[in-house]
């Protein structure tokens, strides 16, 4: 822990910059989409050179940073389910555990670099498909920021969803806020799952974990979100002590992001007052998308030995996201000209 407090302060000021924009961008996006962008730091630690373990177990630990400050939000809300919690951290804490044991093994045969990249390449094309063909429908593709004014009686449980509670009797049964009941087995294979994805590619699992929540579990959305955001606390602070204990976090880079991120999220969470999130959605399946061609990009440059080509990679996954936040502040402060012309019109 002192080499890395250490290793915090000998860091290159443009490093350190580099740190602190990043997280800033990635704060942005957390606080307005709700999911973040929390999954571009671990591929970009990797095609910036740091050893898989670093990369992955310095995400977590960002993961769990971020998650602390938004998670006490809304349990002031009252939309978090700390019996679905404490449910779903069993099955996370196992599933963590076995992605992070795959992890080091592969590390040890020399390919955990590679199958990480392969494995984002195929889980940000995938979300991010859905994502910008939701956006394009009207369907959604992110969290609907007005939701959370329900009451919750006025949600109703996805057909899926029934199909699933309907089907799966296995004891013990549990009753969740809302009404929900579900077989606990449910809930531990879902917890299960996305421990395993946080713990393989060092991610929060938020935007595979909510959606599971909503239409495996039928959860309604507001405690899907505040629930999940409470289970990455613990998920990402039990991933970071463990790939701590192996020194895969590394302070220097968590510490900077952390703090770039805390303004970040302020900024990104005010925006969803003012701005309509349909004229965003598509750009944040685009961010995905383009991260998906970044990493694979960049992995073919680590192939090839060529830099050139690794920088590429690089440059895109953080440009990417940069484009992203800056579209979000450049239509928050439009709006709040908007709103101020028209006060003033009103006013004469």
């Amino acid at each position: 822990m002192l080499n890395s407090l250490t290793g915090v302060l000998s860091s290159s000021p443009e490093l350190l910059a580099l740190f602190v924009g990043f997280g800033l961008v990635v704060g942005i996006l957390f606080g307005f989409f709700g999911m973040g962008g929390s999954f571009l730091v671990t591929p970009a630690l990797l095609m910036m050179g740091y050893q898989p373990r670093v990369a992955v177990g310095s995400g977590m630990a960002f993961v769990f940073g971020t998650a602390v400050i938004a998670t006490l939000k809304h349990h002031d809300l009252g939309q978090v389910d700390y019996k679905l919690g404490a449910i779903m951290i069993a099955g996370t804490t196992i599933g963590i555990e076995t992605g992070r044991a795959s992890v080091f093994y592969l590390e040890s045969l020399g390919i955990a670099g590679g199958i990480i990249s392969v494995a984002y390449v195929l889980l940000l094309g995938g979300v991010g498909l859905m994502v910008t063909r939701d956006a394009l429908q009207g369907d959604g593709g992110s969290i609907d920021h007005e939701s959370a004014d329900k009451d919750l009686s006025e949600y109703e449980i996805p057909e899926i969803a029934k199909k699933i509670q309907q089907t799966v009797r296995i004891p013990p049964m549990v009753t969740l806020r809302g009404d929900v009941r579900v077989s606990a087995w449910v809930i531990t294979t879902v917890a299960f799952l996305t421990g395993l994805l946080s713990g393989f590619l060092g991610v929060g699992g938020g935007f595979i974990r909510m959606p599971a929540m909503i239409y495996a579990i039928g959860v309604p959305v507001p405690v899907a979100v505040g629930t999940d955001l409470f289970e990455i606390v613990f998920s990402g602070g039990i991933g970071s002590y463990l790939y701590g204990q192996g020194g895969g976090v590394d302070l220097a880079i968590v510490v900077p992001l952390l703090f770039g991120s805390a303004l970040g999220a302020r900024i990104g969470s005010a925006a969803t007052a003012v701005v309509d999130a349909d004229g965003i959605k598509i750009y944040f399946g685009g961010m995905l998308l383009v991260g998906a061609t970044a990493v694979g990009i960049g992995e073919i440059g680590s192939y090839l030995g060529s830099e050139p080509i690794e920088m590429l990679g690089l440059i895109l996954v953080i440009g990417a996201a940069v484009v992203v936040a800056m579209a979000i502040v450049y239509t928050t402060v439009m709006s709040l000209r908007t709103t101020r012309r028209k006060q003033v019109s009103a006013a004469e």
